[in-house]
């Protein structure tokens, strides 16, 4: 939720994906450096029953909220309650029923904004939350994070990560952002996905895996958008500190415009639940990757790390040269370098070597929930060429097909 944001313009640096692009999901055992959660809230309250308040707490007014919003929130259960089938129900209603006084005069709507300050913080790890947004022009619901020294440095000194943001304007549309100094409100660093329906039609994940020095955005467990230091262009990096989790529907504002005779009321963003997971940073021991095809290992031939080594199938033998470490930047490490496609290559056949990690894109993979081990930049699944059984078989890249020569389980 863009705090002090103005309007999205051409200067935010988006990313959209069209749904017609194929990516690899992400399943839990891609990244070795989430760990178990560490705080949630599964909404399983009695129907009008309000949240737990030893987990949330309110903001409550009708400032504006440095984004001209037109809503007055409340910390009443008309706008913040559980629904009794395991959800939370934020709603926007177009009332005042206590004379509510606005930034722009008597207010004409009240809603809900929950906030985890005071009550739980954490630095890295994975927040995500299972939402329907509710739909309508200028209605903003958002699940964003916000830097736990906001009081004494201000904003957006403090960071602000937005893990999901939709318009009314834009119902197939999800934004997810940073924001910090020299690059907020209308500069803020962001990306996108665009489906091929409105994001309220069904219920979706939305989640971050926030670790040193990277941000990754995912719906629905796939990736969309990724920030790194390098991202900034020379401006601060502020995200290494803890922060907390807000959740919110505001109604109008700069960014969606105000409501409008399209506009039904009561509007209700619905939340299945929220959860943070701790970020391991214990990973350098990594794990084997064994082939269900052939049962043998991924292995770097003798342990050679020079640039350029072909990586080959081996007996596993529990050698740190088979030991492979999905690091937080993306990529597949061993003996300190990467896996790597080699020459930079991206089409069918491109052997798979080890070389120096050098922060090209080409060099991140992801393990998937289904076993296949996908390279991201050229969509395509490492594969065992020739369906080589034998020790010294090769790698190479190549379209998925769902082969057992294309399917991978940690050992």
């Amino acid at each position: 939720m863009r705090r002090l944001r103005i309007l999205l313009s051409a200067a935010v640096i988006a990313t959209t994906l069209a749904t017609t692009l194929t990516l690899a999901s992400r399943g839990d055992t891609a990244d070795a450096a989430i760990g178990p959660v560490t705080w949630s809230d599964e909404f399983n309250g009695a129907a009008g029953a309000a949240v737990d308040g030893s987990k949330w707490n309110f903001d409550v007014g009708g400032g504006g909220f440095g984004n001209s919003e037109l809503q007055y929130y409340t910390n009443s259960t008309n706008n913040v309650r559980q629904d009794g089938a395991g959800r939370l129900a934020i709603t926007a209603r177009k009332e005042n029923p206590a004379n509510y006084q606005c930034w722009y005069g008597t207010c004409q709507y009240t809603s809900g904004r929950l906030l985890t300050s005071g009550k739980f913080t954490q630095k890295y790890g994975r927040f995500e939350a299972s939402i329907k947004v509710p739909k309508g022009q200028g209605i903003w619901p958002a699940f964003w994070m916000l830097g736990d020294n906001l009081g004494s440095v201000g904003w957006p000194q403090s960071g602000e990560i937005d893990i999901m943001e939709n318009v009314g304007k834009e119902p197939n549309t999800l934004y997810g952002t940073v924001h910090g100094p020299g690059y907020s409100g209308g500069s803020a660093i962001s990306g996108s996905r665009t489906l091929g329906a409105p994001l309220g039609d069904a219920f979706h994940t939305y989640a971050v895996e926030w670790s040193p020095n990277l941000i990754v955005w995912f719906l629905d467990g796939v990736e969309y958008h990724r920030v790194t230091p390098a991202t900034l262009g020379g401006r601060q990096w502020v995200f290494d500190h803890p922060f907390f989790l807000i959740l919110n529907v505001a109604v109008g504002g700069n960014w969606p415009g105000s409501p409008d005779a399209s506009t039904s009321f009561p509007q209700t963003m619905l939340v299945d639940y929220v959860r943070a997971s701790a970020w391991n940073e214990d990973t350098a021991t990594g794990s084997a990757l064994k082939s269900t095809f052939s049962g043998r290992c991924i292995d770097i031939p003798n342990g050679n790390s020079a640039d350029g080594t072909r990586i080959q199938m081996w007996d596993c033998n529990g050698s740190t040269a088979q030991r492979w470490t999905f690091a937080a930047d993306g990529t597949l490490r061993a003996l300190g370098k990467c896996f790597d496609p080699a020459g930079g290559a991206l089409a069918n056949g491109t052997p798979i070597q080890l070389v120096t990690c050098n922060g090209n894109p080409v060099q991140r993979f992801t393990l998937s929930a289904a076993g296949d081990l996908v390279n991201v930049s050229a969509n395509r699944c490492v594969d065992i060429k020739d369906w080589n059984a034998g020790n010294g078989a090769q790698l190479q890249l190549w379209d998925c097909g769902g082969g057992t020569n294309q399917k991978w389980t940690r050992a």
